[in-house]
């Protein structure tokens, strides 16, 4: 605020001096045309001086000097104030006089001395104005002319341009001061009205700045900028529309923050579960062989369920760490893929696995390609159609289809099956870890990574995966780039 009024007193006063410039060059080029006129009177004011005649100051030809009188005796040619001064090369003493009003009370007219007569002829006779100060005369504005007879020195007084600039400097440092003060009190009415709604918005921001959003609390979140300050238009509302924009956005991050951490929590804690369950089996089995050491049929039972838990345990540690490499990122194989006979040798296990089931292909008459890691992929497919496999009763037909590609540059595999679906409240949750449906329709069990795996897999693969579910039709479909 202190800028803008800084500002305007700059331009203000740029202004007033140019103005008082302007107006003290018009004055002084009218006294210059002034002093020019009486100037080509000199002739005249020299002849009268010659037949001595001072005019102004004697009252005819002959006359006797009276010094300083009160007003003009003889024929006056010269604007009063002016001031006149001859040098007569004829050898008479120098004489020069400054003509007054007359009257009394209004200035008289007066000889100039010896003095201020020698400094009006140390000016330049150039027919030029020049500006002399005489003492205790003040300033003039003189020329010098030579003429057939003598010098003449006219000149009129700069005494009235001076009053008339320094009246209009004195005014206009008076406005320029009044002016100063009333912008400086309407801005502050003006901006203090204009800066209310930011800081309505800069309240909102304080709000939330004071929440503990490190502790994951986004309850208090859900305040905004009110609407009528985020009027795209003014500046005011754009910030009030980003600022909410940002707390949208920190208000999802924080939200997935959580949501994420619940996951990892469940995440741990159904995999201790699952870990537990065959361990538990293990100690079981192995306190019932050592308890009787002398029963071969406990012993190799025993070492039975210890062979079948451990083999469950390492497939379920495979696959955690599966997913804990894809989580980071580690870099897969790269490489054309025959996808074609990757679904011909999956489905061939699946049939021996479930020869209660209808396994159909439907594939192109040509090879298909695509690109990425083959042994991975493989898994992939195996993991959805043992999904397949898992959770529809004998009978069901289950459809290994590869998409026809319309130009696209990715390849989709689709698996559909005309099993019972899955619930509606899984569909949306079908490629979380542990997500599981209802034990009812799980035949075999599982600990729900499969789906899971399949999902990071085709991240991996920079590829898409999406479920489509109802009674009587499932559909999962996964893209996956084309072969280069």
């Amino acid at each position: 605020m202190a800028a803008a009024v800084l500002l305007v007193a700059a331009v203000a006063i740029c202004i007033a001096a140019a103005t008082t410039f302007g107006v003290r060059g018009y004055l002084l080029d009218r006294l210059d045309d002034q002093v020019q006129r009486s100037a080509e009177r000199s002739d005249n004011d020299l002849a009268l001086y010659q037949q001595g005649i001072v005019p102004g100051l004697t009252a005819g030809p002959g006359g006797d000097d009276g010094g300083q009188v009160d007003g003009p005796r003889g024929p006056r040619i010269q604007d009063l104030g002016s001031l006149t001064a001859f040098l007569d090369v004829s050898g008479r003493p120098d004489f020069g006089w400054v003509l007054g009003q007359g009257r009394a009370g209004q200035g008289e007219s007066r000889q100039l001395d010896d003095d201020a007569i020698a400094s009006l002829f140390d000016v330049p006779a150039d027919g030029r104005t020049h500006r002399i100060d005489i003492d205790g005369l003040g300033s003039y504005l003189v020329v010098v002319t030579d003429l057939a007879g003598g010098t003449v020195v006219s000149g009129l007084p700069t005494s009235e341009v001076d009053a008339v600039v320094g009246t209009l400097v004195r005014w206009e440092a008076a406005l320029i001061a009044v002016g100063g003060v009333v912008a400086l009190g309407v801005g502050l009415v003006v901006v203090r009205r204009q800066l209310r709604p930011l800081r309505e918005v800069a309240a909102t921001a304080h709000e939330v700045a004071a929440l503990p959003l490190g502790a994951g609390d986004v309850e208090g979140l859900s305040g905004r900028v009110p609407m009528h300050l985020c009027d795209a238009t003014t500046e005011v509302g754009q910030v009030g529309a980003a600022l909410n924009t940002l707390l949208a956005h920190v208000e999802s991050s924080l939200r997935a923050r959580h949501r994420s951490e619940q996951q990892v929590r469940q995440f741990v804690a159904d995999a201790s579960h699952e870990l537990r369950t065959p361990l538990a089996t293990i100690a079981g089995y192995t306190e019932l062989a050592r308890r009787h050491p002398e029963d071969a049929t406990a012993a190799a039972t025993a070492l039975t369920k210890v062979a079948e838990e451990s083999t469950r345990m390492t497939a379920l540690v495979e696959d955690l760490l599966l997913l804990a490499r894809l989580d980071a990122g580690r870099p897969l194989a790269h490489g054309p893929v025959d996808l074609t006979r990757l679904l011909l040798e999956a489905t061939e296990d699946a049939r021996v696995l479930a020869p209660t089931h209808h396994w159909r292909l439907d594939l192109p008459s040509e090879s298909v390609e695509v690109t990425g890691d083959e042994q991975r992929l493989h898994q992939l497919v195996t993991n959805l159609l043992t999904n397949a496999r898992k959770y529809t009763p004998p009978g069901s037909t289950v459809t290994v289809a590869i998409a026809a590609d319309e130009g696209r540059r990715c390849r989709t595999l689709v698996v559909a099956d005309d099993g019972p679906g899955f619930p509606p409240e899984l569909v949306d949750h079908a490629f979380e870890r542990f997500a599981r449906g209802d034990a009812s329709r799980n035949r075999e069990g599982g600990v729900g990574l499969g789906l899971a795996i399949v999902a990071a897999i085709v991240a991996a693969h920079g590829g898409t995966v999406s479920l489509s579910s109802a009674p009587g039709r499932t559909v999962l479909e996964v893209s996956l780039p084309r072969s280069e």
